[in-house]
C-alpha cells in the first residue's frame, strides 16, 4: 500500500496543491498502523521516517500553497522520496508501546520532534532557493520556518525531560542523542541570534539554515547508526 505514495507524491510537480492527495492517502496508512497497533505509529526508523515524510509534505503545501512548479517542489518532492524509501526497506516494529513509552509526554515529545524536523528541512529548501536566486521572499519564508521549528523543537525538549523523569527518575541521561539534540537547540539560537540581535541576513543565514538541517539529520539517523543510545531514533 505504501507504494502507491510514489505515485501520488510526484503529482505535487505538476500541481502543489495535488500533493493533498499524497497526504490524505498518508494520512489513512498512519492512522491505520495506528488502530491496528493500539499506539501512535512512531517506533523505529520505519515509522518515523514514514511520519517524517508526511510531515514535510504537510509543510511543504503551507508554505507552497500558491506557488507554481519551481525548483521548491522538486526538492521537497525529492526529499519525501527519499526518506518514503528508507522507511519501506526498514523494519516494521510490531506490537504495543513498551511500559516506558506508554505516555502522553513521550507521543507529545515525538511528534513535535519530528514536526519542527520538517520545518526545518523546508527551511533549508527556502536557504537552497535563496542561494540560487536571492530573492527576499525565500529568506523569511526560511526564517518563518525556523522560527517555529526551533519553537516547537524547544516544547519538545521539555516534554521529554518530563518524559524522562517519569521513565527513569531523571531529566537528562547524558546519551549521545540528548547531546546532539542540545546541540541542535544551540545550533538554532544561534542562527535566530544571528538574524535577530547581530542582523545578518542574505547568504550567510541561507546557509546557517542549510547546515542546521544536516546537523539535524545526523541527530536523527547517525547518532543512531554510530552511537550507542538509549533513542532508536
Amino acid at each position: 500500500m505504501e507504494f502507491i505514495l510514489f505515485i501520488f507524491y510526484p503529482l505535487a510537480l505538476v500541481s502543489v496543491r495535488l500533493v493533498l492527495i499524497a497526504l490524505a492517502c498518508h494520512g489513512v496508512l498512519i492512522i491505520e498502523s495506528a488502530v491496528r497497533y493500539g499506539r501512535i505509529p512512531l517506533i523505529g526508523t520505519h515509522d518515523t521516517l514514514g511520519f517524517l515524510a508526511w510531515s514535510i509534505g504537510v509543510v511543504y503545501l503551507v508554505f507552497g500553497w500558491g506557488r507554481r512548479r519551481d525548483l521548491y517542489s522538486y526538492l521537497a518532492i525529492s526529499l519525501i522520496l527519499l526518506l518514503l524509501a528508507g522507511s519501506v526497506i526498514s523494519p516494521v516494529m510490531t506490537g504495543a508501546l513498551p511500559p516506558v513509552l506508554n505516555t502522553l509526554w513521550f507521543e507529545l515529545h515525538v511528534i513535535l520532534a519530528f514536526v519542527s524536523y520538517a520545518l526545518f528541512a523546508i527551511g533549508a529548501i527556502f536557504g537552497a532557493l535563496y542561494l540560487n536566486n536571492g530573492g527576499r521572499e525565500e529568506e523569511t519564508n526560511q526564517y518563518r520556518n525556523l522560527l517555529l521549528g526551533y519553537v516547537l523543537f524547544s516544547i519538545a525538549m521539555i516534554f521529554g525531560g518530563i518524559w524522562a523523569h517519569f521513565a527513569w527518575g531523571t531529566y537528562w541521561l547524558w546519551t549521545p542523542k540528548e547531546l546532539w539534540t542540545t546541540i541542535v537547540w544551540f545550533y538554532y539560537s544561534l542562527y535566530l541570534h544571528a538574524r535577530l540581535v547581530r542582523g545578518w541576513s542574505g547568504r550567510p543565514v541561507a546557509w546557517m539554515g542549510i547546515f542546521g538541517f544536516c546537523i539535524v539529520i545526523f541527530t536523527y539517523i547517525g547518532v543512531g547508526l554510530l552511537m550507542k543510545s538509549s533513542h532508536e531514533f
